[in-house]
């Protein structure tokens, strides 16, 4: 099929970093592309550069996707302008740092509402129309940290492992209808999240100190991200699904 035949992409936390990086592949992959985030100005800046550059794509801001309605009020926004979402790539994601002992109940349902939740919801809005196209893509942004673990972050990579969980049981459910699923955990990508970590002293040394011993001693850039899902949408990957496709410059292995 063309990618005119399979409908439209979807990204969410499109607005900046990973999420705008896999956004602005997309569209130049030749996919219409449904940027949604919960800034509404970053998720129109990213899709008036879509659109400079000659793609079709629409803002979809302010949607929180721990808002099961949210969601669902969003993909119809998407279906109706660009057409059925049969590319889904659930990227939106909160992080946090906390001993364990100090973690709330409300910080770890807000990371669970945004990082596990989200992307049930946005997987059960966009799955019934790739099963009535026999034919979609699923690629679910979780973390390395869900390989290694990692103090001080227990919420956020409990989250990120369910969201790998997820990944691998949807993949059995769904190979027969046409939908593959598969998980991107990135490893120390150069973005603003990352930076805002390194600025509060979280990461024990500089986003250059670290890069320096990733064993192809640069940090991760957004695009290489982007370049994976790229690659897991393409007809290329049919027969991959429900894996686990590190990129982290080798740092996990």
């Amino acid at each position: 099929m063309s990618t005119t035949e399979r409908g439209a992409a979807l990204v969410t936390g499109g607005g900046s970093g990973i999420g705008r990086a896999i956004a602005l592949r997309l569209a130049e992959d030749g996919f219409a592309t449904a940027v949604l985030d919960l800034n509404a100005d970053a998720a129109e800046s990213v899709a008036e550069e879509a659109r400079k550059n000659g793609h079709e794509a629409i803002a979809l801001g302010g949607v929180d996707v721990s808002d099961r309605d949210q969601v669902n009020a969003a993909l119809d926004r998407a279906k109706r302008a660009l057409g059925p979402v049969l590319v889904l790539v659930n990227n939106a994601g909160k992080t946090g740092f906390k001993e364990f002992l100090k973690i709330t109940d409300e910080s770890w349902d807000q990371i669970m509402a945004v990082n596990l939740s989200g992307p049930f919801y946005c997987c059960q809005a966009a799955i019934p129309d790739m099963i009535a196209a026999g034919w979609g893509r699923i690629v679910n942004i979780s973390s390395s940290s869900a390989h290694s673990g990692q103090q001080y972050m227990t919420h956020y990579v409990a989250s990120k492992s369910g969201l790998i969980g997820l990944t691998k049981s949807l993949a059995l459910e769904f190979g027969p209808k046409g939908i593959t699923v598969n998980t991107v955990p990135p490893g120390f990508v150069d973005t603003p999240m990352l930076r805002g970590s390194e600025q509060r002293g979280l990461l024990g040394n500089s986003v250059e100190d670290i890069a320096a011993v990733t064993p192809v001693r640069r940090a991760g850039r957004p695009e290489d991200i982007a370049a994976a899902c790229s690659f897991l949408i393409s007809e290329e990957a049919g027969y991959i699904t429900g894996q686990i496709i590190g990129v982290n410059g080798g740092r996990n292995t």
